[in-house]
């Protein structure tokens, strides 16, 4: 990760790096499900879920980006593309899915639902040491507000 988090506390670089990591590695699986599947991954699922899967492919990097440059709207697009990501492949495992019991899919959307409440418990972490930085001992703030 970039030296941005310099500075920041121990526990928000590594939710950060973390995050990071996870959404750099969905962005990879993303991009080799669209290449594998030429062009179309998910054929048995609904045109809606099929279209937010794909746009995975330019979700997770955006959101790995901005969170590496430490940036506060990093940190509500990887809460959003995970959070939705766990719904989605719940909808596509259980709601879609015929099969019963433990599969493949099953257990992937765990592991994702697992990260994504991982992240939503790191984002107060996260958000303080994204906040505006300090002038003068005072926060800057953004718009109206208290001060």
């Amino acid at each position: 990760m970039t030296n941005r988090w310099e500075g920041a506390p121990r526990p928000a670089r590594v939710a950060a790096t973390a995050a990071v990591a996870v959404l750099a590695y969905g962005t990879a699986v993303h991009v080799a499900q669209l290449v594998l599947g030429g062009g179309d991954p998910y054929p048995a699922l609904p045109g809606w879920l099929r279209a937010y899967f794909v746009s995975l492919t330019l979700l997770d990097p955006l959101a790995a980006v901005l969170l590496a440059l430490r940036r506060r709207s990093g940190v509500v697009l990887a809460v959003a593309v995970l959070v939705s990501d766990a719904a989605a492949n719940a909808w596509a495992n259980y709601a879609v899915d015929p099969a019963v019991g433990v599969t493949a899919g099953r257990v992937g959307q765990a592991v994702v639902t697992l990260l994504a409440v991982a992240l939503v418990a790191a984002t107060p972490v996260l958000w303080r040491a994204t906040s505006p930085p300090a002038v003068g001992g005072r926060r800057l703030s953004r718009g109206r507000g208290r001060r």
